[in-house]
């Protein structure tokens, strides 16, 4: 066995893992920033929800579109990313029970994505960037507003590198053994993902910013929206691999879970990396100078290779947790393991919530507005934000939310400050976001558009004398969508309020001895191997037959909608 380098570490009394201090400096110092973003992204989405309602209509079209811009950029990048930084710290010098090779870069990186964070939102706030989270050429930002989003990009970029040059340092010095956790492996496929996702940006936002200066004429608008989909896109793609991450980690931590067989979870993880960025087509579905042989195939059939990889994931977590479940005793009927579960457990309830929101809303819904006829009815519609809730806000933040109610007070040693609250908010935030996506699809069905800021155009009624006037159920499920953003608003504050008074004002815990080897359940996150068969899991097989009846139900729903909008004969 290698001799290992001595580094600055404590020894975790709740898990047993050796934590290097600085890794767990720059674990403690992103996740407290993407909190930071979070609660200001979360703000502006609130008044961008209020706007949308149309019996409130809160904001001017200035304000509206600063607060959405706002919104995108906080939320769809910068928190997220910020906590996928202290996830990529957590599972290499954590579960690899690592030191951290060079923590200046990780410093480096930290203030990079800062201020790039900063700067954007600068612009943002200041009226000089309201382009909203695609920025869309011919529309233009003020050049910091490009700059600060690439010196974000590259913080990120040197957070992927320090990531893999832990691994190759707890390879060299044998601090595990056999193959990295899958935990680990699936942190691996998320910055793989992500060093294609920063390339991408680079490839398209340094030509903008000299466009911004002036030093460029001319950028091509469909040739901007190709390759920054690759940024755009991948990024969320960034978040998939990364929470399904965290659910198998929750799943180790609560029930000392092993996936069914760890060989196709990593198979599942490996087919993101050879086929999710493609999905990114999706977005150019309705671009003429695109090929229809490009769409159809992107986003028609490979996909669905990508989409194989989700749908594995979705039975083997919950496999997991019944296996252990029913190792436990908790083997009657079907669904006993899942009714005993610890539903009151935020970490747990987040995490299932995460799992169903994600695969049943978020997953069905972006396999159907994949398809190139189906995408026709709803593209540029207030569907695709519906469908970016379902996946970003129920699949990814959720499942986030639910791993800080572990992480958070055991990295600071402290006690959880509000329990009682924490126990409801992952049920309001998954009440409230799922109502989100649900109204949001609903209305975009019905023909209420995306960007907006007003969907009864009155602004155009003044001007042209034209009016237009929407369903009344379209209005209905715009307001209904307001009250639910209030609803998730209230959990996601709760939130907030819960990892802000850990860290502030609750005691520490108990003085108590490290255990000499780490409890069953934590520990296993750092383990390999496999737990049980699909003949040990009949519940989350009935489970997955009912997602595969919605799915099958759903889109035969939407090809007989656009049979009826076509009116072929």
């Amino acid at each position: 066995m290698a001799a290992t380098i001595p580094h600055p570490h404590r020894v975790c009394p709740d898990t047993g893992f050796k934590i290097d201090l600085n890794a767990e400096k720059l674990i403690k110092w992103n996740a407290v920033t993407g909190v930071v973003v979070f609660l200001i992204g979360g703000l502006f989405g609130l008044g961008v929800a209020l706007t949308r309602m149309p019996s409130v209509h809160l904001l001017d079209a200035e304000l509206f579109y600063l607060a959405l811009t706002a919104h995108g950029a906080d939320v769809l990048v910068i928190f997220i990313i910020f906590f996928e930084m202290a996830i990529l710290y957590f599972a290499s010098t954590v579960l690899l029970q690592c030191r951290l090779p060079t923590p200046w870069l990780g410093w480096v990186a930290y203030a990079l994505m800062v201020l790039g964070a900063a700067m954007a939102n600068y612009t943002v706030l200041i009226g000089e960037a309201s382009v909203m989270f695609t920025s869309y050429v011919p529309m233009k930002a003020h050049p910091l507003f490009y700059l600060g989003l690439i010196l974000f990009a590259v913080g990120a970029l040197l957070v992927c590198i320090h990531f893999f040059a832990t691994l190759i340092v707890a390879k060299r010095e044998r601090t595990y053994q056999g193959s990295i956790p899958l935990v680990t492996f699936g942190a691996m496929v998320a910055a793989i993902i992500a060093v294609y996702t920063i390339a991408s940006g680079a490839i398209i936002l340094v030509p903008t910013l000299l466009w911004s200066i002036g030093y460029i004429n001319y950028i091509d608008p469909l040739m901007y929206k190709v390759v920054w989909w690759g940024l755009g896109h991948s990024s969320q793609q960034i978040n998939v691999a990364a929470h399904i991450s965290v659910w198998y980690a929750i799943a180790a931590i609560l029930f000392g879970a092993k996936p069914l067989s760890e060989k196709v979870s990593r198979t599942a993880f490996l087919m993101y990396i050879l086929f999710l960025q493609i999905a990114s087509a999706h977005h150019l579905l309705v671009e003429p100078g695109i090929s229809s042989e490009f769409k159809i195939w992107n986003t028609s059939y490979a996909m669905y290779l990508a989409v194989l990889g989700s749908m594995i994931h979705g039975l083997t977590v919950p496999g997991a947790i019944e296996a252990a479940q029913r190792k436990r005793g908790f083997n009657k009927g079907l669904f006993e393991w899942l009714r005993k579960a610890p539903w009151g457990n935020p970490v747990f309830s987040g995490m299932f919530l995460s799992l169903v929101g994600f695969g049943f809303l978020g997953g069905i819904s972006g396999v159907t507005m994949g398809v190139e006829q189906i995408n026709l009815i709803i593209h540029n519609t207030i569907y695709v934000p519906g469908h970016f809730h379902a996946t970003v806000a129920l699949g990814t933040t959720l499942a986030f939310m639910a791993l800080s109610y572990w992480l958070v007070p055991t990295l600071w040693q402290k006690e959880l400050f509000a329990p009682g609250l924490a126990k409801l908010q992952p049920y309001l935030f998954f009440g409230g976001m799922s109502g989100v996506a649900l109204f949001q699809m609903g209305a975009g069905t019905l023909g209420v558009p995306r960007r907006h800021w007003d969907m009864t155009f009155a602004d155009a009624a003044a001007n042209t004398g034209i009016t237009y006037k929407f369903q009344a159920s379209a209005s209905m499920l715009m307001d209904l969508n307001g009250l639910a953003a209030l609803i998730g608003s209230i959990g996601a504050l709760i939130w907030v309020l819960n990892m802000v008074g850990t860290l502030l004002l609750s005691p520490k815990k108990g003085t108590r001895p490290a255990p000499a080897a780490a409890p069953t359940g934590a520990g296993t996150i750092a383990q390999t191997g496999s737990h049980g068969t699909l003949g040990d899991v009949p519940g989350t097989f009935v489970i997955v037959m009912i997602f595969f009846a919605c799915f099958a139900l759903y889109y035969y729903v939407n090809w007989k909608y656009l049979g009826e909008i076509w009116l072929l004969k």
